[in-house]
């Protein structure tokens, strides 16, 4: 577990919501998925960067890029000190192309250029050479613990001091092939539904989604902060919900926390029956008192889906309201000042993250 305070002083997220105009949630009365496949809303990418340079980039670099450069203009920084984001998968529709290349050429005369896009670092790199920063930068690529991995070294350069800003996102796409792929292993529902009543879904699998959120964190805090970042902890096993719940009490005697310190407990819950058992036992067991909300109804299961999270629990923070659509059960406290995020990748990573208002 790493306790580091670390203030986040901008946002900027693109999701399957219209989340990329002003830091807060649409009014959405019916989110339906015909095809449980949830794409990002796209803005006009133009605003930030050249048509002539955004032809020759893919989708997900421009998302990266854009996301990037909405969060430091939100932030009021112009170049940070280390750009550091995490990606389960990478750039999908790169890696495709080169792969359907070698096929249908034999293996022979191959165009190395979506080979050389397809690497896990090209969206960290492109945001880098776009902005002109020589300073630090890395991509972790590690399954559902990909964005945790980038807060954690985010939070150890602000410890160490060897930082005063970093740059840091969760980058994840999915495309048609991707999800055909996926969907055969079991991952993605069957069955159509809407997605504001995911939570009473009883069968298995879940709504492919993606997304690009980035934050500009520091360790001094500012008039404009949205929320601070308080402690991190990631798991790496396969948990039932008595050996959660130890984990649970063990990360709050850490943080000297009590259940009820918690304002909102911010779950996963993603639709499917073998997995969120583990949210339901947590929320019915051990904060059953507590206001509890969910999230991937808003965009998607994906490998860093709590980098959507955590930019809906720094809006929330700011503008102390907790929006009708994530709300689980009925809410009693009036304020927020502590929000809990638990979020598991099928039972193999989880991770705790606690947020405080500024």
């Amino acid at each position: 577990m790493l306790k580091k305070e670390a203030y986040i002083n901008g946002l900027g997220c693109i999701s399957p919501q219209q989340t990329f105009e002003g830091n807060g949630l649409p009014d959405v009365s019916d989110l339906l998925c015909p095809d449980n496949f949830f794409k990002c809303l796209e803005p006009v990418y133009k605003k930030y960067i050249d048509p002539i340079i955004a032809r020759r980039m893919s989708r997900i670099v421009k998302m990266g890029i854009y996301a990037s450069k909405l969060c430091l203009e939100d932030a009021g920084v112009e170049m940070p000190d280390a750009i550091i984001t995490g990606t389960g998968l990478g750039c999908l529709d790169d890696t495709e192309k080169f792969i359907t290349s070698m096929i249908r050429n034999d293996e022979k005369m191959l165009n190395p250029t979506p080979f050389i896009q397809s690497t896990h670092n090209t969206i960290s790199a492109q945001i880098a050479l776009f902005l002109k920063c020589h300073a630090y930068n890395i991509t972790y690529a590690h399954r559902g613990l990909s964005f945790e991995s980038a807060l954690l070294d985010s939070l150890l350069m602000l410890k160490e001091q060897s930082s005063e800003s970093v740059l840091l996102g969760g980058v994840d796409e999915i495309t048609n092939i991707s999800f055909q792929i996926i969907k055969r292993l079991g991952h993605w529902k069957n069955d159509n539904c809407n997605l504001l009543n995911i939570s009473e879904s009883v069968t298995k699998g879940s709504i492919a989604g993606e997304g690009s959120s980035f934050f500009l964190l520091s360790d001094k805090k500012n008039n404009s902060s949205y929320s601070k970042i308080v402690s991190l902890e990631t798991i790496v096993n396969q948990l039932n919900v008595e050996s959660l719940t130890k984990e649970v009490s063990a990360f709050f005697k850490k943080n000297n926390l009590n259940y009820n310190d918690v304002d909102l407990v911010l779950l996963g819950v993603n639709g499917d029956s073998k997995y969120d058992q583990l949210y339901y036992g947590l929320k019915n067991k051990v904060f059953c008192n507590n206001s509890c909300a969910y999230f991937k109804h808003l965009c998607g299961e994906y490998h860093t889906a709590t980098s959507f999270a955590m930019w809906l629990s720094s809006v929330m923070l700011k503008n102390q309201t907790v929006p009708e659509m994530v709300k689980m059960n009925s809410f009693s406290s009036t304020q927020l000042k502590t929000i809990l995020i638990y979020n598991h990748y099928r039972n193999i990573n989880h991770s705790f993250i606690i947020m405080q208002a500024c």
